[in-house]
């Protein structure tokens, strides 16, 4: 199974900009579809992006984040701008075998995940 490590989380006031990274081991990254979720505290897990054959966005960050990938480096990012307070979480990266794009909103749909990384949106 492919291995996730996320990086780039931090603090940011609101407004400002971050770029998650996450970094995936194994041969066949490419053949994973990937997404991003994100846990504030007291709340479930929510979807945020997803990049596989479409890409996708939660109508909450639609215009302000944007995830891309890397296949040579087996690397997804998302760029976040404009940052709200209530988007501070522990942001998640996510893959999936892509065999097809179906239920990409939901956890249940990812095989595997990171381990977080903090990202904290000062008011």
């Amino acid at each position: 199974q492919v291995q996730l490590v996320e990086s780039g989380g931090g603090l940011v006031q609101a407004g400002g900009s971050l770029r998650l990274s996450c970094a995936a081991s194994g041969r066949t990254f490419s053949s994973y579809a990937m997404a991003w979720f994100r846990q504030a505290p007291e709340k479930e897990r929510e979807f945020v992006a997803f990049s596989g054959g479409i890409t996708y966005y939660a109508d909450s960050v639609k215009g302000r984040f944007t995830i891309s990938r890397d296949n040579a480096k087996n690397t997804v990012y998302l760029q976040m701008n404009n940052l709200k307070p209530d988007e501070t979480a522990v942001y998640y990266c996510a893959a999936k075998r892509a065999y097809s794009d179906y239920g990409f909103r939901a956890q249940s749909a990812y095989s595997n995940w990171g381990q977080g990384t903090q990202v904290t949106v000062s008011s």
